[in-house]
C-alpha cells in the first residue's frame, strides 16, 4: 500500500505527519498527501492482473493496510470514443469517461472509498458527509459495506432520487435549512464536537486522493498518452486540483508518454464563483450567497478549493467557464442521443463548454479532448423531464398507430 511520507501545506509548505487533520496547523490552508516517491516502482506492466478497480494504484493512496479497505469496486469506469460528436463537432477525437457506472453511480465512489477505509484506518467509529447528494450517497454506501454509522449533511432542495438512494444504505439525514454552505457548517460542527469523520470535512487531505483516480484512469486507458484537454465540472474546485495531481504523480513515476493537457472546468451560470474570478483575473472566489441551478450537484457557493482550481487552470493553459442550464440541458439530450450515455447535469456542462471552446478556437479540431461525465442522468431526473414534447398519446388499435405512421 502507499507509504505517506507527509502531508504538505499548499501555502507555507510545512510539512507535517499523517493525522487526521483537515488543514495545516500554522495558516489553515488546505494539506495534501505526498508519498515517498522514491520507493514506488512501477511500470506499464505492473497493471496487468490487477484489480479492475481504484484500488489497483494502492501505492499512490494513503491506506497502509490493506485490511481497511472498503471496497464496492469503484473505478476503471469506461472511456466511451464518442466518434458521432466528433463528426458532429469536427473533432479529431473525444472522449467521454463515464463515471455515472460507478456503485453508486457517480465519481464520488472514488473519494468515498478512500475516505472511509482511512476513517477505518483511524479507528473512527463514525462517518459522515456534508453533500449536494453524490457524496452522502457514496459514504453512506460505503459506511454500509464497513458497518459503521453514517450522518449525511444535505441542503434543502437536491433531488428525491438522491434522497431516496442514500436513505437505502440507513444512513441518518440531517436535511439543513440553507445552502450548502451552511451544511457544510454544521458538519464542521459535529467533527469537531463528536469527532465524527466527515469524509470531505476531516478527512479532506485523504478524501481528494481518491478522486485523482479518474486522471490514472484515463492514462491507462489512452494507451499511455496524455489527452490535449480535459473537461470537468467544478463544484469546490477539488476534482480539477486531484487530477492535475494524478498527472503529476503518473508523469513523475515515468509512466506517461510526453506531452501535456490543458485542464478546463466549468460550473453552471447558477453558481459560478470560480467561473467569474477566472474571467476577471483574480484567485480570490467571492462566494455566491443563492445558487440557483439546475446542476445542483456543483451548486457549491463558497468553495473550497476554488482559489486552486484557478491555479490549475492558469498552469496548464486551462479556462474556467460557464454555461447556463439551457446550455446544459441542451447538452444533456446530445450526449444521450449521440452516444447513449446519460449524464447528470454536472456531467453535461463539460459537453457544453466543449463546443464553446471549439467554437472560440480555444480548443483546435484536430486535438484530442476527454470530458469526464461524473454522474448517471437518473439521478437528476428533475433536470430533463420536459413538456413531454416527444410524447404521443394514441389508442390501442391499427388504425390509430397507422394515423401516427402517416403524420410522423
Amino acid at each position: 500500500m502507499g507509504i505517506v511520507e507527509a502531508l504538505s501545506c499548499r501555502r507555507c509548505n510545512s510539512k507535517i505527519p499523517p493525522a487526521k487533520t483537515m488543514s495545516c496547523p500554522r495558516c489553515f490552508a488546505p494539506l495534501d498527501v505526498y508519498y515517498d516517491y522514491d520507493s514506488i516502482a512501477l511500470s506499464h506492466d505492473s497493471f496487468n492482473f490487477r484489480p479492475r478497480t481504484l484500488w489497483r494504484y494502492s501505492e499512490l493512496l494513503p491506506i497502509e493496510n490493506v485490511n481497511n479497505v472498503v471496497d464496492l469496486s469503484t473505478g476503471l469506469t469506461p472511456l466511451h470514443r464518442c466518434r458521432n460528436l466528433e463528426r458532429l463537432l469536427g473533432l479529431r477525437e473525444l472522449h467521454v469517461k463515464n463515471d455515472g457506472l460507478n456503485p453508486t453511480n457517480s465519481f464520488k465512489d472514488r473519494p468515498a472509498s478512500v475516505a472511509v477505509s482511512k476513517a477505518i484506518e483511524f479507528q473512527s467509529k463514525v462517518v459522515g458527509a456534508v453533500s449536494t447528494g453524490n457524496l452522502a450517497a457514496a459514504v453512506a454506501a460505503h459506511a454500509a459495506k464497513a458497518g459503521l454509522p453514517c450522518y449525511v449533511f444535505i441542503p434543502q432542495g437536491i433531488e428525491s432520487g438522491k434522497i431516496a438512494q442514500i436513505e437505502s444504505y440507513g444512513s441518518r439525514i440531517l436535511s439543513v435549512k440553507g445552502t450548502y454552505d451552511d451544511a457544510n457548517r454544521i458538519a464542521y460542527l459535529a467533527s469537531e464536537l463528536y469527532g465524527w469523520a466527515i469524509a470531505n470535512v476531516t478527512m479532506r487531505p485523504y478524501y481528494v486522493e481518491g478522486s485523482k483516480t479518474i486522471a490514472f484512469e484515463v492514462c491507462e486507458q489512452l494507451a499511455w498518452d496524455l489527452p490535449d484537454h480535459i473537461i470537468l465540472a467544478v463544484g469546490s474546485g477539488a476534482l480539477m486540483r486531484a487530477t492535475w495531481k494524478g498527472l503529476n504523480e503518473f508523469e513523475q513515476l515515468e509512466l506517461v508518454n510526453d506531452g501535456a493537457t490543458s485542464i478546463h472546468g466549468v460550473q453552471a451560470a447558477g453558481c459560478a464563483p470560480v467561473a467569474d474570478a477566472f474571467e476577471a483575473g483574480r484567485e480570490i472566489v467571492q462566494p455566491v450567497a443563492n445558487p440557483n441551478t439546475i446542476a445542483k450537484s456543483i451548486a457549491i457557493g463558497d468553495p473550497g478549493d476554488g482559489t486552486y482550481a484557478i491555479q490549475v487552470a492558469r498552469a496548464t493553459g486551462g479556462t474556467i467557464g460557464k454555461v447556463s442550464d439551457g446550455e446544459i440541458r441542451e447538452a444533456i439530450r446530445l450526449l444521450a442521443s449521440k452516444e447513449g450515455i446519460f449524464t447528470e447535469p454536472a456531467g453535461a456542462v463539460t459537453i457544453a463548454l466543449l463546443k464553446r471552446l471549439i467554437d472560440d478556437g480555444q480548443i483546435h479540431r484536430d486535438e484530442s479532448v476527454v470530458c469526464f461525465a461524473t454522474g448517471n442522468g437518473l439521478k437528476s431526473v428533475e433536470a430533463i423531464q420536459s413538456d413531454r414534447a416527444q410524447w404521443y398519446s394514441i389508442d390501442p388499435t391499427l388504425q390509430a398507430l397507422k394515423r401516427f405512421s402517416a403524420d410522423a
